[in-house]
């Protein structure tokens, strides 16, 4: 129970009020979503990244140890998603955003505070979660950009486009720091980092603006399809893979929880950039990140139940 009330107040909570004042404030203001996009995609969104990587202790043991369960999972869901969207016969467009809602998730935002919540006698298991969030980023910027380009029709300038994307530079030039140990100056960190602190609360405000008008008394079907396929199918698919491996311990929890949260945020943020069925993309996204709540709690018991720690 003590999980579960944690993750509705220390994280669902906070998200949701500043969703609702993004809904309320975009239909008494009209608000300008495509100036939104483009502070997050431009601005905030890079500096988030770059800050992910640049700052994260990477142990290069855990590293190579959860590396082939993270691309075979992933694998796994994409192939799963592709499989469900012929099912549907989903059109081009649409199917890419249903592919993105199951594949990709909210491992920062949300991920990684229940991991500190759930495993703050465990340090390793935070590590971890750092670990798959920054992989989560370079998926998100990479297979996630591709999906919304390709179902735009621009399927053969998928390249340029991704290479356009700011965020993939800054993942890149973190990457390139941070193996170098180049020192960054607090006259530039500083900055830096209060453009990224602003990040949460302006792309939970821009989603809640995409939202503000959506219908949620007569979902489409889709909306529950991909809720299914991110808060089910996926841990159950890790859980499986991680059988299979034989992983165990804090680290098999860790990858578990993981899988199990809901789409992500930067979802809906590319939908609306690429007008891609921006408002479907909101509601997959609100709609499993309320139900996460329950899910994910289910998912924590059952990570300690089936992957207890030893001592």
């Amino acid at each position: 129970m003590a999980v579960f009330s944690g993750i509705v107040l220390q994280v669902m909570v906070p998200m949701l009020l500043i969703v609702g004042l993004g809904a309320g404030f975009h239909r008494f203001f009209r608000l300008d979503l495509n100036t939104l996009s483009k502070l997050n995609m431009y601005v905030l969104l890079p500096a988030v990244a770059f800050i992910n990587v640049y700052d994260s202790e990477l142990n290069g043991k855990v590293l190579a140890a959860i590396l082939g369960f993270l691309l075979l999972q992933n694998g796994g869901l994409m192939v799963l998603s592709r499989i469900m969207a012929k099912l549907f016969k989903l059109e081009r467009s649409m199917a890419a955003v249903f592919q993105n809602t199951v594949v990709l998730n909210n491992s920062g935002n949300f991920g990684i505070p229940v991991s500190q919540l759930v495993f703050h006698q465990h340090p390793l298991g935070a590590t971890i979660q750092i670990i798959v969030t920054i992989f989560q980023n370079f998926l998100t910027n990479t297979y996630g950009v591709y999906q919304f380009v390709s179902g735009n029709g621009k399927s053969g300038k998928w390249a340029a486009e991704i290479w356009k994307n700011p965020v993939l530079h800054a993942l890149l030039f973190g990457v390139v720091c941070r193996w170098l140990h180049v020192p960054i100056p607090s006259f530039l960190w500083t900055p830096l980092q209060r453009v990224a602190d602003a990040f949460l609360a302006i792309a939970l405000f821009t989603l809640g603006a995409q939202i503000a008008y959506a219908r949620f008394n007569a979902l489409p079907p889709l909306v529950y399809a991909s809720v299914f396929g991110r808060l089910v199918l996926s841990p159950l698919l890790a859980a499986s893979l991680i059988f299979l491996l034989g992983i165990d311990g804090v680290t098999a929890q860790a990858l578990l929880i993981a899988s199990s949260y809901p789409c992500s945020r930067n979802t809906a943020l590319y939908a609306l950039e690429y007008d891609c069925h921006p408002d479907y993309a909101a509601q997959a996204v609100l709609v499993s990140t309320l139900l996460s709540a329950i899910t994910v709690t289910g998912v924590v018991y059952a990570a300690r139940l089936l992957f207890p720690i030893a001592g």
